[in-house]
Formats: C-alpha cells, sequence, structure tokens
C-alpha cells in the first residue's frame, strides 16, 4: 500500500500535489509501491533501532541550507544523502525520513523525489514497524521472526506504538496481548477498543529467560537483580535459591540495557539472550524461568484490515456489550456453539462509559452493577457464511458489535 504516488509531483497545480506537499512537510514521502514505508520527523522522543550515529544537514554557514532562502543545492543534498547511505551501520529509515524533512520543510520537493529515487535504486528502503521497550525486548525477537527484513521503531508506551501506525509514522505495531503465566495484558484490550486499527495477525512466542551480567562478574557476586515485575515472578524459584534482591523496572530489555550502561557489578538483569547480545552482556544462566511453558501471544496491528480467506485456519477477535437482562451472555455465547464455532479467549472489561448500572431491587436500595464489554476470539475466517450469521444473530443481544479482525491462526511456536 502506498501513501502517495510519486507521479502525482508532476501535477503542481492540483489539489492533491498540495495536499502532497502538506504531507512531505509534516515528515511523510513519497516512495513506490512495492516499497511500503513511512517516515516522520519532529519525533525524536521514538527510538530508532539500527542507528547509533545520527546524521545531519550541514550548518547554515558551510552547507547548503540557509534560513533565508528556499533554495538548496541539488548536488550538495545528493552528496550528503550518500554520505548517509555509506555509514556504518546505516542510518535507520526514519533518520533518512528527518533528513528529508529538511528539503520538505523549504518546499523542495523536486530535491525530495530525487533522493527518493536514489533511495529505490539503492534499496534502502523497507518496511518498518513498531514495538514497545527498548532493543532486545521480547517484542522484538517476536516481531522479527515474522518480518526479517523490516526496521523496528521501538516506543516507550503501547498508547506511542498504537499512535505510530494511526499516524502513518509506521506500517504494523506488534504488541503482546497475553502471557500463558501472566494472563491478559488489559492496558492493550483498552486501546484496541480506542484505536481504529484491524488485528491482521497474531504471533505466539516462547519466552526464555537468562541471568544477565557484565563481562567477570559471577554469580556469586550479585546481590540483586532487575527486570520486569512478570520476568521476575516466572523466575521466582530460581532467585530465591540465588538469594538476589529483585528490584522491578519497565521492561527486561531496559533492565540489560541499565546494568550494561552503568557497568553494575553487584547487579544483574533478568532478559532475553537477544538483549545480552545487544549490551555486551555474559550470560550467566539460561531458561531460568519456573515453568517451561511460558509462552506470549501478540497481536499484529495495521490501518486496514485483511481480506480473511478460507484456504487456512483463521481467527476472529470481536468486542461486543449487552443490555441488562437474565440469560443475555448465555444467549450471546450460544449463538456460535449452536454453529460449532469453537471460542478460544473470551475477556472482560469494563465499559468506561458507564461503568455503573443502577437498579432497584425493593428491599436494598439501589445496587449497583458493572457494565462490561466483553472480547471474544473465536476460529473462524469473516469469509465463512457461518461466522457472519453468527455475527448477525449475536447483534440481537449486543447493543454494541465490532470486528476487531479476522486473520490467520499462528499455528508454531517460535
Amino acid at each position: 500500500m502506498m501513501f502517495m504516488w510519486k507521479s502525482a509531483f508532476r501535477a503542481a497545480a492540483s489539489s492533491a500535489f498540495q495536499l502532497q506537499q502538506q504531507q512531505m512537510e509534516m515528515g511523510i514521502f513519497p516512495f513506490l509501491p512495492h516499497f511500503p514505508c513511512f517516515l516522520f520527523l519532529k519525533h525524536h522522543h521514538f527510538l530508532t533501532s539500527t542507528s547509533t550515529k545520527k546524521p545531519s544537514l550541514p550548518k547554515n554557514n558551510g552547507g547548503f541550507v540557509s534560513n533565508n532562502s528556499t533554495d538548496i543545492n541539488i548536488d550538495d543534498a545528493i552528496a550528503s544523502f550518500y554520505r548517509m547511505v555509506r555509514m556504518n551501520p546505516r542510518p535507520s529509515v526514519v533518520e533518512f525520513g528527518k533528513f528529508f524533512g529538511s528539503f520538505a520543510k523549504k518546499k523542495q520537493y523536486s530535491t525530495v523525489v530525487s533522493l527518493c529515487n536514489q533511495m529505490d535504486l539503492l534499496g534502502v528502503t523497507h518496511n518498518v514497524y513498531s514495538l514497545t521497550g527498548v532493543r532486545g525486548a521480547y517484542s522484538e525477537s517476536a516481531a522479527q521472526k515474522v518480518y526479517p527484513n523490516c526496521e523496528a521503531v521501538p516506543c516507550e508506551q503501547f498508547d506511542t506504538a498504537f499512535e505510530t501506525v494511526e499516524k502513518w509514522l509506521v506500517d504494523r505495531a506488534v504488541l503482546p496481548i497475553e502471557n500463558s503465566l501472566g494472563g491478559s495484558i488489559h492496558r492493550n484490550y483498552d486501546l484496541l477498543l480506542r484505536h481504529r486499527l484491524h488485528i491482521v495477525g497474531e504471533v505466539k512466542y516462547a519466552v526464555r529467560h537468562c541471568l544477565l551480567a557484565n563481562h567477570g562478574v559471577k554469580v556469586e557476586d550479585l546481590k540483586r537483580v532487575l527486570s520486569h515485575p512478570q520476568a521476575l515472578a516466572q523466575c521466582e524459584n530460581t532467585l530465591t535459591k540465588l538469594g538476589l534482591v529483585r528490584e522491578a523496572v519497565d521492561d527486561t530489555a531496559g533492565a540489560a540495557k541499565h546494568v550494561a550502561l552503568q557497568k553494575l557489578e553487584d547487579t544483574g538483569a533478568v532478559a532475553s539472550s537477544a538483549a545480552a547480545s545487544i549490551y555486551g552482556l555474559n550470560i550467566l544462566a539460561e531458561d531460568i524461568q519456573d515453568d517451561s511453558d511460558n509462552v506470549t501471544r501478540f497481536l499484529i496491528l495495521a490501518r486496514e484490515p485483511i481480506i480473511p480467506g478460507t484456504d487456512r485456519p483463521f481467527k476472529t477477535s470481536i468486542v461486543f456489550s449487552l443490555e441488562e437482562g437474565p440469560g443475555v451472555l448465555f444467549k450471546a455465547l450460544a449463538v456460535f456453539a449452536l454453529r460449532q464455532i469453537n471460542l478460544t479467549k473470551i475477556e472482560s472489561r469494563p465499559l468506561r462509559k458507564q461503568p455503573l448500572r443502577a437498579s432497584d431491587d425493593g428491599n436494598s436500595g439501589l445496587p449497583k452493577y458493572f457494565d462490561y464489554l466483553f472480547y471474544v476470539d473465536f476460529e473462524a475466517s469473516m469469509a465463512d457464511e457461518n461466522a457472519q450469521n453468527a455475527c448477525r444473530h449475536l447483534k440481537e443481544f449486543a447493543t454494541f458489535l465490532r470486528v476487531l479482525g479476522s486473520y490467520p491462526v499462528h499455528t508454531s511456536m517460535m
């Protein structure tokens, strides 16, 4: 999918071209259809995963950018572009976006088109996805299994990952939704309803925790260990045997990064082997989780839904709310049982707009009942007439119904 077509830049007098100019000034740039890459500008709080050095344009007194002029020398621009291309490691696609933004702000759109052509020829452009946590997080490992040749843009918060997709800053978001030991991640269920994104896939990733420390540090040197609260809980037995004080932080990879940057000698981290490689830490022990069946399910989110099929197993996720009444939830779920459709997940969340319902029972005044949203996953494609009929039947009881996505079932463990 493309956001803009390169040929449209030749139609300078058209309203479409004027819109594209505005988009370029916002940091959204054109690429050929087989390179669905979307870059962004003025979002420095987003971390990029492949660039260690941020390239910048030459300064006013010695370069080709002037605050008093809209003219930029194309030869100098391409020279700077090639310097970026030759850097090792090559700057991230996000950094190229910031570079192009300087030209777009000066309304040098032909320069941007020329540089985009060069990127196409060099094969620099590629897909981008967002995930939560810093580099080395389990979400990155899971995403790389699905998108091995794409660039990751780590985000500090779940909300930010949703927003990067909505604002065309990235193509996909890969976010955890449930863990076999820790249960559901309620925050992401709430965000699925708040944002108009579509579930286009899922990934099931086997989590294998490692005890990491700086090189030269032995297990007996450790006094405390850092990690995400769930990771610490999942390694309870091992950490208790070692007599380590546990300290919770935002994420596992962030713990590894902190131990490495601070060069701590009495502190370890519970994180992935990938985090050990990225931050130069030593693996003191592998597979320290108490339960080997530790699996996290990730959702892949996009702006547009995929076209469901019937050629392979599909799963559909929906959310709905119900009116008050005896047996209403039973009736709602029965629409699937009547059609032999298997439910794989049921999650309830408070309906925030009207969390409490009051009713007079005639005895004790006004007891209050919570109103809920119900998230349901079932094994069927929305291309299947049976599933369509089930949803039509559900509408008879539901005050609200939304299909979050119909997507292929992930059958293998990664």
